[in-house]
């Protein structure tokens, strides 16, 4: 059975080889079901294997990690420029996922680049690389889902994956519904997974795992915030 499944993955110690997995781009439109029929948006990637060679030979399934977004100046989950991002952690508001209530969440953090409009902001994410058995997709896709419930869409925004792990092989599903709540536990194992120190970025700020109280991180995020403000603190 899928609620059977294991909510946390791989040991303690942080992530294992070959992991982690970059991949970087800008946001595109998908297939237009991810908000309408499953009620999980989604930011999708073309697939490029000359610009990410090891996606070629990539498992088709569900994997876990960060995404870094740069969001334009005039969206409404843009943050501030401050490098204390700790005022986000008790905003309960969008910081949503599906069921808010079955894991903790990891909140954003946000690094400015000197001089430019750009700021980049990592969330943790699930996404599925593959053709999506249920739909039938005859173009293999890369489809993220951010966990974080944002305030207005995203498209043409620069996006960096973090790819930390697998979830689970490819599948195809009997109903929609089966479909969505297989998601939505996608979806809570990346949250616990990711809620323990070195598997949060020190770029970042994590809840503890009983959602109280923001957790110190010690996994390198770095990458995910290159060229801002913060990233001569971390490296």
């Amino acid at each position: 059975m899928a609620d059977d499944r294991p909510r946390i993955l791989y040991a303690d110690s942080g992530p294992e080889s070959p992991y982690p997995l970059r991949m970087e781009g800008t946001v595109i439109s998908g297939f237009g079901r991810g908000s309408k029929e499953l009620g999980i948006p989604t930011a999708n990637l073309p697939v490029d294997e000359s610009a990410t060679p090891w996606i070629s030979t990539a498992k088709s399934g569900v994997y876990f990690g960060y995404a870094s977004l740069a969001l334009p100046s005039d969206h409404p989950d843009r943050l501030p420029p401050t490098s204390n991002t700790n005022t986000n952690t008790n905003t309960p508001s969008r910081a949503a996922s599906p069921d808010p209530s079955a894991s903790p969440t990891v909140a954003p953090a946000a690094a400015a680049t000197a001089g430019s409009a750009r700021r980049w902001q990592i969330y943790p994410m699930v996404m599925s690389i593959g053709y999506n058995p249920f739909y039938k997709n005859a173009v293999r896709s890369a489809e993220v889902h951010v966990l974080h419930r944002f305030g207005a869409d995203f498209y043409g925004a620069p996006l960096r994956l973090l790819i930390l792990g697998f979830v689970r092989d490819e599948r195809d599903y009997a109903s929609l519904d089966a479909l969505v709540r297989d998601i939505n536990i996608d979806c809570d194992v990346a949250r616990q997974s990711l809620a323990r120190p070195a598997w949060t970025p020190r770029q970042g700020t994590a809840l503890d795992h009983d959602g109280t109280g923001p957790a110190s991180g010690t996994f390198d995020g770095s990458w995910l915030v290159r060229g801002g403000e913060r990233e001569g603190e971390t490296n």
